[in-house]
């Protein structure tokens, strides 16, 4: 079944304006597509980042489309893997991440489709920011081994319910997550999953991020879902 849906998918190079820069994409959409996740990479990545196509795999099989982005042109990128310099570039990662949002809501192929974020590491920040600067927008939100406390007061502003999954032996990263999720008003979990480390390299952890990432997509993405726009506890 999961092959079948595989095969009958489509997959495309996309090209995003941002002001005078252009960032890349792949977007895949599968038969039937419940909704779109944008993914922000974290530190030093990219749309190849094995772990967050890994995930995409298994949303696209779950009957979500995604799209693996590059928030930095070549240039920026280059220019990062000697400074440094883009990666900790909160407000520039966003604003991308927000043009990506702008673009799902107006290209032909996707913008029927409810948006999702999925964010991992700094990338995690830039996707709060981007969620909370779009409220109309964005559906829901997950994050992977995250910094959401590096989208500073823009977490007051995240509407979209927001699940932080982070790695059960990554002790900074669970304080960071839990101190985060208190400033949050929406509807918000953390979720741990035991034993991983901050990159999920144990056997079986990214495994689990897919299936946490999933049932969260399904449930606030998926067109029967209820609104999911309007504040609400934490915990759903």
């Amino acid at each position: 079944m999961i092959s079948a849906v595989l095969e009958q998918q489509i997959s495309s190079k996309v090209a995003i304006l941002v002001g005078g820069d252009s960032i890349a994409g792949d977007l895949v959409i599968p038969p039937n597509a419940a909704g779109i996740v944008i993914f922000a990479h974290g530190s030093g990545s990219g749309r190849f980042s094995s772990r967050n196509r890994f995930v995409a795999r298994s949303l696209n099989a779950g009957g979500f489309a995604t799209l693996l982005l590059d928030l930095l042109t070549e240039p920026e990128d280059r220019l990062d893997q000697v400074t440094g310099q883009f990666r900790f570039d909160i407000p520039l990662l966003s604003r991308r991440v927000m043009a990506a949002v702008d673009w799902s809501r107006s290209d032909a192929r996707t913008k029927e489709l409810r948006i999702g974020l999925f964010g991992a590491s700094t990338g995690a920040a830039a996707a709060l920011v981007a969620a909370a600067a779009r409220p109309a927008a964005v559906g829901a939100v997950v994050s992977r081994g995250g910094r959401p406390d590096l989208a500073g007061s823009m977490l007051e502003g995240v509407q979209a319910p927001t699940l932080l999954i982070v790695g059960g032996a990554d002790d900074v990263v669970i304080e960071l997550n839990r101190l985060a999720m208190e400033r949050l008003h929406c509807t918000g979990k953390v979720a741990i999953v035991p034993g991983a480390t901050h990159l999920f390299e144990e056997p079986g952890a990214l495994e689990q991020v897919c299936v946490l990432a999933s049932g969260w997509f399904e449930k606030h993405l998926r067109p029967a879902a209820r609104a999911p726009f309007a504040y609400a506890a934490k915990g759903a």
